[in-house]
């Protein structure tokens, strides 16, 4: 602030002659400024607290205040209005005293002009403006210190304390009152982390960050230690002299928890805390590197739970998931500290058994597996039951890496299912072959979706008591572009445990969707086509929706189309099977049990769900003409299912015999080798057109002919027409002209592989 603005000045003076001399020193230079003057500290104080001033000039003898009691007065009612001391005495003990207390400056009566007053009173203002210009920025500095989250400890330059922050107090166990004046080493003594030995003993001015290790160990004043990681950094004043030091650091405990946690987390499955596959990988590698030295074994064995996936569907997720820990903590059990139990993911375990003598030893541990998983696990009260199958490979003589052995573990656990479950099997050679035939089959698959090589034959069901065609069932059949025709036992299994099942099904139910309605446009009909449907394929959560727009897209009559399900399928999550069932039988869809007998069997289910139509597995049927024939089940599902007002439809039919115990049963439908095989869309409309003049029956013997189409199709002995045979040039078959018994024997031993899919 300059002269001119000094516009509001009080002079605190009680002797006249002294305030007027004053008086005409600022009249010298004339200025736009007022001028106050009181005689007392009381007068002062109700002056200062009704106006505002922008320096005091200040006698410090006045009547009811003396020297540095009269400023302590002023400054309180003014603590931050720049004050000039007036003293009649020329004592510098005394004026060093007054600055001590707050003030600006100081002057002595008697040697001041008009000039040097003015002068003394705008330094005063300067002065004061920037020392409160500097406080302003350390109260922010100090404010800043004490809130941020790192510990902050500053010294000087002969490594003593002068500042701690809050933070610093806290993790050091000092007071900054207590750690003032201290040795740095004394309030902040830090460990090498690597080799424990003390750190800043000697400190001295930091020339760089790297001084100070950035990990280390703090011990606390109580004697507790945490790792800190932390840096230090030299102090300058104005001038650019080093004045200090300061430390700055950070507890990382719960960062290293965090990290050793995260790190953990990397390498063990979340839900069973087992190592995962590449924690497993590793360890296996070095089993594999001591085996070498020792000339010992190493066995892996490859686990799958036997129908887990159902848990998971009838109980839910969390029950699944209890179960898989169950299964963890009693394979951890089974084996010794240095071996490994792992999962790989699903209901996949992988055990490594490292350093064992022989493969019987493998073998011994997963019989003890087979056992220990076999025995009921208690989950919320209820008692469950799985079981396992297991794969073993061992070292040397099936692999020389942890890759080889567990997918040679994998191959043979596969193996052990098809022998049929809850066992193990060692790894071979040839099972690598049928590894590589599946790999095949799976990748042909995925194209032949892409190149249109899957195609459908239609097996036609016939009315038992008036012949008539009622209805198809569409069977899929794939020809592979360099091996031929593929049995649908050899990709049905395969497309399911891919995935492919599903985008092949859809494929099947818009095929066979569109075939049927060009059947009703050609005039033929009006008869069902059903199609089969696995259980992936409905719990795939676009499995109504696909059905539903299948049916718009193509026109079909939805009363029209039947979705075959098994009795595993149906019971799987059974309350949301019912309501998938009840939309589609709400829009005209109707349901048909495919391979009754050989599941649940149960009238509660039957009761529960939607269903219209049995179909009775064949194996039921055979029955009928075996000796020492038991056809009591068939008979019983018969009346059980007309009970019911269900449609039953039996399947395989092969010769007279059945069909006529079938009609004396009042069995409602009926398809097999008897009537037709599954055969192409085009030769299904020509048998559909033949059936609308004369009703199907089975011909007493088979006429020898090539029969293409209805124009080839010609009546019997008997007046009746024949069934349709197809000569090798579409079916692969040699001709056929043979009485009804050789023609019944060739239908039953292809039964089993046309009736697939």
């Amino acid at each position: 602030m300059s002269g001119a603005d000094l516009t509001r000045i009080l002079v605190i003076e009680d002797n006249p002659g002294d305030a007027r001399l004053l008086r005409e020193m600022f009249n010298e230079k004339p200025s736009d400024r007022s001028l106050s003057q009181v005689g007392t500290a009381r007068e002062a104080e109700a002056h200062l607290a009704a106006h505002g001033v922008d320096v005091i000039l200040l006698d410090l003898g006045l009547p009811d205040a003396q020297g540095l009691d009269a400023l302590r007065r002023v400054r309180s009612a003014a603590p931050r209005v720049p004050l000039v001391v007036l003293t009649g005495f020329d004592d510098e003990a005394l004026a060093a005293l007054a600055l001590k207390e707050g003030a600006q400056d100081y002057l002595i009566k008697g040697e001041i002009d008009a000039k040097s007053l003015l002068r003394a009173l705008r330094y005063a203002i300067e002065r004061n403006a920037m020392e409160e210009a500097l406080f302003t920025e350390k109260e922010r500095a100090l404010v800043s210190l004490k809130s941020i989250g790192e510990g902050v400890v500053c010294t000087d330059t002969q490594g003593n304390i002068t500042f701690l922050n809050l933070v610093a107090e806290t993790m050091t166990g000092w007071p900054l009152p207590q750690a003032a004046g201290r040795p740095l080493h004394e309030v902040l003594p830090i460990l090498d982390a690597s080799t424990r030995q003390p750190l800043l003993t000697h400190f001295q001015l930091p020339t760089d960050p790297s001084v100070l290790p950035r990990l280390g160990i703090l011990v606390r004043r109580d004697g507790l230690e945490m790792p800190i990681e932390g840096s230090a950094a030299v102090i300058h004043d104005r001038m650019g002299h080093p004045a200090g030091a300061v430390v700055v650091f950070r507890d990382v405990t719960t960062a290293r928890a965090m990290s050793q946690e995260m790190a953990r987390a990397a390498q063990h499955d979340f839900l069973t805390q087992l190592p995962n596959r590449g924690l497993l990988t590793e360890r296996i590698t070095q089993a594999l590197a001591i085996a070498a030295r020792h000339e010992s074994r190493v066995a892996v064995l490859f686990l799958d739970l036997d129908g887990f996936k159902h848990i998971n569907d009838s109980l839910g997720h969390s029950t699944g998931d209890r179960v898989l820990q169950s299964v963890a903590i009693r394979l951890d059990g089974c084996v010794r500290d240095t071996d490994t139990v792992s999962r790989q993911g699903g209901d996949e375990f992988v055990v490594l058994l490292s350093d064992i003598s022989s493969a019987e030893a493998a073998a011994i541990s997963a019989t003890r597996m087979l056992r220990v998983i076999a025995a009921a696990h208690s989950i919320d009260g209820t008692d469950l039951h799985i079981t396992t199958s297991i794969g073993i490979s061992v070292y040397p003589e099936d692999g020389q890496d942890a890759e080889t052995l567990i997918k040679n573990a994998d191959t043979a656990m596969y193996q052990a299912k098809e022998n049929g479950r809850q066992g193990y099997q060692f790894f071979t050679p040839t099972m690598n072959v049928r590894a590589v035939e599946r790999q095949f089959i799976a990748e042909g698959l995925r194209r032949a979706i892409a190149k249109d090589e899957l195609s459908l034959h239609y097996q036609p069901v016939i009315d038992v008591r008036t012949g008539e065609i009622t209805g198809a069932e569409a069977l899929t059949r794939w020809t592979h572009p360099a091996r031929g025709p593929i049995a649908p036992d050899d990709f049905i299994p395969i497309a399911e445990d891919s995935g492919l099942i599903i985008p092949i099904g859809r494929w099947v139910m818009r095929e066979a969707c569109s075939e049927a309605q060009r059947w009703t446009d050609a005039g033929l009909g009006p008869i069902t086509i059903a199609v089969n449907v696995s259980a992936m394929e409905f719990q795939d959560h676009g499995f109504l929706t696909g059905v539903l727009g299948i049916l718009a897209d193509t026109g079909l009559d939805p009363r029209r189309l039947v979705i075959e399900l098994t009795e595993s399928v149906l019971m799987r999550r059974v309350e949301a099977t019912a309501e998938v069932l009840q939309s589609l039988r709400e829009r005209g869809v109707r349901v048909a049990v495919d391979d009754f007998g050989t599941g649940y069997s149960s009238l509660s289910y039957l009761r529960k769900f939607p269903v219209d139509a049995l179909k009775i597995d064949q194996s039921f049927i055979r029955q009928i003409t075996t000796e020492g024939r038991d056809t009591t089940l068939v008979t019983a599902v018969i009346h059980m299912a007309r009970s019911l007002k269900l449609r039953v439809i039996a399947e395989g039919v092969e010769n007279v015999d059945e069909l006529a115990f079938l009609k004396e049963h009042l069995c409602d439908g009926a398809q097999g080798y008897l009537f037709s095989r599954p055969i192409p869309g085009p030769q299904f409309m020509a048998l559909l057109a033949a059936s609308s003049v004369h009703p199907v029956q089975p011909a007493v013997t088979l006429t020898l002919g090539r029969v293409r189409g209805a124009e080839s199709m010609h009546a019997t002995a008997d007046g009746l027409p024949p069934a349709v045979v197809l000569d090798r040039d579409q079916t692969g078959f040699a001709d056929v002209a043979t009485d009804l018994p050789s023609a019944t024997a060739v239908a039953t031993s292809r039964q089993h592989a046309d009736r697939s899919g």
